[in-house]
């Protein structure tokens, strides 16, 4: 039986942690940042986790 291949892009938006968990970039912090308050700004900066409703699909996707 043949390998599944990874989904391009999917590897590059989200990123398995050595404990196992998909993580993810948070959405609109890349621009019309001036309406945007510093304290919901410095919250884009982290890494979200996915949620667990996705996870199943998004590791077939990295072919994990």
């Amino acid at each position: 039986m043949a390998k599944n291949k990874t989904h391009k892009g999917t590897k590059k938006r989200v990123r398995l942690t050595a404990g196992g968990r998909l993580m993810r970039r948070r959405a609109f912090g890349s621009h019309l940042l001036t309406k945007k308050s510093a304290n919901r700004k410095r919250k884009f900066r982290k890494a979200a986790e996915v949620v667990t409703a996705d996870t199943g699909r998004l590791r077939s996707l990295l072919g994990r």
